[in-house]
């Protein structure tokens, strides 16, 4: 090796966070051509691989590390993502439990002194679910909680954070749901939300599973149905970008600029962007009203996607809350997305009335808004597919 490990790893770890992932390649292969080398330069081809969508050959790479260091946290974290990705569900999940731990989730790890529960029989007791990372991931495994009631025949409490309390208390009206932070009432054993497919053996066969679980307001219903009155149909909401402090977001969001190419005469668009993103610029080919300033919660943006024909969003929480609303979404992804949306597919098994425009190279979004807008020139012909009817008051 002429170059120092030390100098290898530095310029490698350099060369992924730019997303130079070729050339991130072409630099550590050669170092490990005879099969043999440095346990550090494995990891970073197998990153390089995913980055250019080649999962089969980064799983071989991780199989070896898991298998030759079973106590590398973070390497079985990596796996997870990739079998995952590859709809490998029976191994992801339990892969996928070693999530915690690890630098960049010791913030959300959650200390409980009661069993978790794995998925056995439990009658009489009580089994606390608290959810664990962003919105969008309770929305899409928060299905599962009533499945895992069935399978329990526990008592339930649900935990979600407080921006959701009234979302879920109103779509889960037979549980106790509490906000996270407060000091739950007595239980016996907890699982996270995310655990829940690993103790339910969830495969992708069971898939969709209940559909339509969250209830938008009536009351936020009637509302946003007057605001929304005067506008010609179809309406689409739109959102361009996810949390800024998401590791992905560079990857997965986009400049409001960048939707002038949706401009589609005969389409109403309207804003549900919140977060700095929401301040963005509207292209001027792109006639838009902004809802954003008068969303207060996710209880107006569940509404306001009960009433459009469709969302075209980021993969961001009103892609997840859309389909767990069993409204119709349009999920722009990039070259490289979460394992959630799998690999090589324009539909989702969680979401079947969800829609997937992908990347075709990394970090290129014109073609993924052009077939958009063909796309949405398809749906305004005669005779095209029925529009969605909005929800009822």
């Amino acid at each position: 090796m002429t170059r120092s490990l030390a100098e290898l790893l530095a310029e490698g770890r350099a060369l992924l966070a730019q997303g130079q992932v070729q050339a991130l390649e072409a630099l550590v292969a050669p170092y490990l051509a005879s099969g043999r080398g440095p346990i550090p330069l494995w990891k970073l081809l197998a990153a390089a691989l995913r980055g250019q969508g080649r999962f089969a050959q980064a799983r071989r790479i991780q199989e070896m590390v898991v298998a030759t260091l079973p106590g590398d946290l973070p390497a079985h974290y990596d796996l997870a993502d990739t079998l995952l990705t590859l709809g490998e569900f029976a191994r992801g999940w339990r892969e996928y439990r070693y999530r915690y731990s690890l630098p960049h989730t010791r913030a959300i790890e959650r200390k409980v002194q009661r069993p978790r529960w794995g998925g056995e029989p439990i009658p009489g007791r009580t089994l606390l679910i608290h959810d664990e990372q962003g919105f969008g991931d309770t929305f899409q495994f928060i299905r599962l909680v009533r499945a895992a009631h069935r399978r329990s025949e526990a008592r339930l409490v649900l935990e979600v954070h407080s921006e959701l309390l009234a979302l879920i208390t109103r779509s889960f009206p037979e549980y106790t749901v509490i906000p996270r932070g407060h000091l739950p009432p007595p239980f016996d054993y907890h699982c996270e939300l995310m655990s829940l497919p690993a103790a339910l053996g969830l495969t992708l066969d069971d898939l969709p599973g209940e559909t339509a679980y969250l209830k938008a307001a009536p009351e936020r219903i009637a509302h946003w149905r007057r605001r929304l009155a005067a506008l010609p149909r179809p309406l689409v909401a739109l959102a361009w970008a996810g949390r800024p402090e998401h590791p992905n977001d560079t990857n997965r969001s986009l400049p409001l600029a960048a939707l002038e190419a949706l401009a589609v005469t005969g389409v109403s668009y309207v804003a549900i962007q919140k977060g700095p993103a929401a301040d963005h610029e509207a292209p001027p080919g792109l006639p838009m009203v902004r809802l954003s300033p008068d969303i207060r919660d996710f209880d107006d943006t569940a509404a306001i996607a009960s009433l459009v024909d469709l969302t075209i969003s980021v993969d961001s929480s009103p892609a997840h809350l859309a389909g767990a609303l069993g409204r119709p979404a349009w999920v722009l992804l990039p070259f490289v997305s979460e394992w959630r949306w799998l690999q090589d597919r324009d539909d989702s098994p969680w979401y079947p009335q969800h829609r997937l425009f992908r990347q075709t190279r990394a970090g290129h979004w014109q073609d993924v808004l052009t077939r958009v807008r063909g796309a949405l020139i398809d749906r305004l012909r005669p005779g095209a597919e029925e529009r969605p009817r909005a929800a009822a008051s």
